[in-house]
């Protein structure tokens, strides 16, 4: 009988001989494949391509600019089909084109449940059914009755009137009726808190607002006392048709009653006033990072002009596309990506955070969420969501056994190096990245990013194991969102592409920040976004607009946008500072918090951070949202005991995070005087909800300095 020691290099042999044949099987294909080269569409032309854009940009004159696409060096485009001008002729075209393909669907709520977690807290679970549509023409008609409604209930052309309310279809129709009858529409985040709201119900006069019910008695009406000219809040939801208990000279209506009476025979046979082209469509209220909510009027030319440069990036848009709308509609990019959608037919299905996936936090354990469902070909996301994706993704893939991480890596890896030949490899995205391109649905052809930059690795984890391209885009409020959107041909990280076919760029020299246009081997300097898409300025705020805003010699309309960028040989553009968020510290050395940020957020230990420092002092410090479970095994392995909350406030847990943010910000190249030299770490994640984070999940410094006024003190105090 052999000895157990003897059967030891027997077994390993054995195995080694297993991993061999496990990996050739799963492997052949994708060698195979690389054999057979398979081009990704356009990218065989890309050294053409940039050679075009270099060519245009010599062509268009000195360093600082205008920078324009290839396909517009001679005129910006400022509209999808010719006389197509407003926004309603928009919506009206589509509806006869496609009376009967699905427009907008939402899914049912077949079951809800309160779930118990093990520490106690409850969370509310649904089980939901399959998706059910309204037709293009049944779209149009709603929203039609719906503006006749409103009509008849007093609301004027030219006249404000608001919409506070989630991302949901009504959402949709209740916009495309105020344009179809030219009220400008004012629109406020559902997250934004009391003040803000008051605030901008109040500054745009305001007489109707269209909301939910849940807002309405959960928001909205411990504010009414303070907007005194409100006369009507139109409700989404079906039920209930009364509303006791409101301020006097106050009426709720239910929306479909509000739609009914715009159905009769008098109200819908009233002549409605058709908007000009010129005429403002929408005051969108920003949550912005600073201060108080701004309001940005956009007119009606100024958004299709937007939604024409964003469409051209997006190849073969037709009506066979599904988008899954789940972004603030309140927010321009989401705004702009369902009127993309609707301008070519697509269907949109909408969703919401709390149950985009299967995992998603509100989806019952065992039951679809709504990309699984809708199989989306189309999504637009934020870098903070497309962060947690890649975050969840690696975490389980570092808890795969041996051979299932050293077969991940080396795909991974391998279509990295197929990609940059501009080699698809569609065995390997079979066998391997089925699963991880399942999350999404399994359809998903474009995923375009856009609110904030998106970091490399997360770029490039999205573009291997999605399966598709990752469009990068920038531009802002005021400018539509349009700017610019990376073509999708184009792997490189950490570039938003060139400009759109509506736009033009320039770079303005900023002394202070050391960035000018005439910079080797890149110029660089403030962006400045020119075109059709920039908007009219800021609601009752001459200073502001004359601040920031200016019309040139040839009398085309330019917005300053505060973010420093720098142009590449291929007319591609890379943001790389923020004007506001640059300290100069004691010692003269001048810290970009932003840079800092981005640079330490894919930290498997952070959920997020935000970068602070004080021109009064030599360093700069931290308030780091730790992921729960990567700090729990950091302690665990340190032998440090204690609640969640009280693991936060420990001093040891702080000095152990921050040696590896430490080590963190020493790989990723930051000065010695960048990294954070103490922290605050939070129990608690920063949301829309908590007000320390915009609805696109840009940090709200000024919010987040006062609520960490205190830890500011003992950071800097040395206590």
């Amino acid at each position: 009988m052999k000895r157990k020691e003897d059967l030891n290099p027997i077994l390993l042999l054995l195995f080694h001989l297993m991993v061999w044949i496990y990996t050739f099987i799963t492997f052949l294909p994708c060698y195979v494949a690389s054999w057979v080269s398979v081009p990704v569409a356009g990218v065989s032309g890309t050294a053409e391509e940039r050679a075009k854009r270099a060519k245009a940009r010599s062509v268009l004159g000195c360093p600082e600019g205008p920078y324009r696409a290839v396909s517009a060096t001679k005129t910006l485009v400022a509209s999808l089909h010719p006389g197509v001008d407003t926004l309603d002729k928009m919506f009206e075209r589509a509806a006869t084109r496609f009376p009967y393909r699905d427009c907008l669907g939402t899914r049912e709520v077949i079951s809800e449940e309160d779930e118990r977690q093990s520490n106690g807290k409850v969370f509310k679970k649904v089980v939901l059914g399959e998706y059910s549509w309204r037709s293009y023409q049944e779209a149009f008609t709603a929203a039609s009755r719906l503006g006749s409604g409103l009509a008849s209930l007093g609301q004027r052309p030219k006249n404000n009137i608001a919409i506070f309310c989630e991302t949901r279809p009504e959402w949709l129709i209740a916009a495309q009726a105020c344009f179809m009858y030219n009220f400008p529409l004012a629109t406020l985040y559902s997250t934004l808190g009391g003040p803000a709201i008051a605030h901008g119900l109040n500054e745009t006069q305001v007489t109707h607002i269209i909301t939910s019910r849940e807002l309405l008695e959960t928001r909205l009406k411990y504010i009414l006392v303070e907007v005194p000219r409100l006369q009507h809040i139109i409700v989404v939801d079906d039920t209930p048709t009364s509303w006791p208990g409101y301020p006097r000279g106050i009426t709720v209506h239910n929306m479909a009653a509000v739609q009914k009476l715009g159905a009769t025979p008098e109200n819908a046979a009233r002549e409605r006033k058709q908007p000009l082209p010129s005429d403002i469509a929408v005051i969108m209220y920003t949550s912005g990072s600073t201060g108080i909510p701004k309001g940005v009027m956009i007119s009606h030319s100024n958004l299709i002009a937007g939604i024409t440069g964003m469409a051209e990036r997006i190849p073969n848009l037709c009506e066979e596309d599904t988008y899954i709308g789940y972004l603030p509609l309140a927010h321009v990019l989401e705004l702009s990506a369902e009127l993309v959608c609707i301008a070519h037919g697509c269907r949109i299905g909408y969703s919401s955070p709390q149950t985009l996936s299967d995992q998603s936090t509100k989806i019952k354990k065992g039951s679809k969420g709504d990309t699984s469902t809708l199989q989306p070909t189309l999504m637009a996301a934020v870098p903070e969501i497309m962060d947690r994706i890649y975050k969840n993704v690696m975490t389980k893939v570092e808890e795969m056994n041996c051979v299932q991480r050293t077969l991940f890596i080396l795909a991974y890896n391998y279509k990295l190096e197929q990609l940059t030949k501009g080699h698809s490899t569609p065995l390997c995205d079979k066998l391997v990245f089925r699963k991880v391109r399942s999350l999404l649905g399994g359809r998903t052809r474009v995923l375009l990013s856009g609110g904030a930059p998106l970091s490399a690795a997360t770029q490039r984890f999205m573009n291997v194991c999605f399966c598709c391209p990752v469009g990068q885009g920038y531009g802002l409020t005021e400018t539509c969102g349009a700017g610019t959107i990376s073509e999708l041909w184009d792997y490189s990280t950490g570039r938003v592409g060139g400009p759109l076919v509506c736009c033009e760029i320039k770079l303005k020299d900023w002394v202070e920040g050391v960035y000018r246009s005439t910079d080797k081997p890149h110029p660089r300097g403030e962006i400045l976004i020119g075109g059709p898409n920039v908007t009219m300025g800021y609601y009752k705020s001459e200073d502001k607009n004359q601040e920031d805003f200016f019309v040139d010699e040839n009398g085309q309309r330019w917005f300053c946008t505060g973010d420093v960028g720098e142009f590449h040989k291929d007319g591609c553009l890379k943001i790389i500072d923020r004007k506001k968020d640059l300290v100069k510290l004691q010692a003269g050395e001048y810290v970009s918090l932003g840079k800092v940020e981005a640079m330490l957020k894919n930290c498997p230990l952070l959920d997020n951070i935000c970068a602070y420092a004080n021109s009064d002092e030599t360093y700069v410090i931290s308030f780091v949202v730790p992921n729960q479970k990567h700090l729990l095994a950091l302690a665990e392995q340190y032998g440090v005991r204690g609640s969640w909350e009280e693991l936060c406030n420990s001093k040891a847990m702080e000095e152990l995070v921050l040696k590896v943010i430490t080590e963190a910000a020493l790989a990723a190249q930051l000065e010695r005087f960048e990294i954070p030299r103490k922290i605050c770490l939070s129990p608690d994640p920063w949301t829309p909800e908590t007000g320390l984070v915009t609805d696109a999940f840009k940090l709200k410094r000024k919010e987040l300095k006062t609520r960490y006024q205190d830890d500011i003190e003992r950071m800097y105090g040395g206590k």
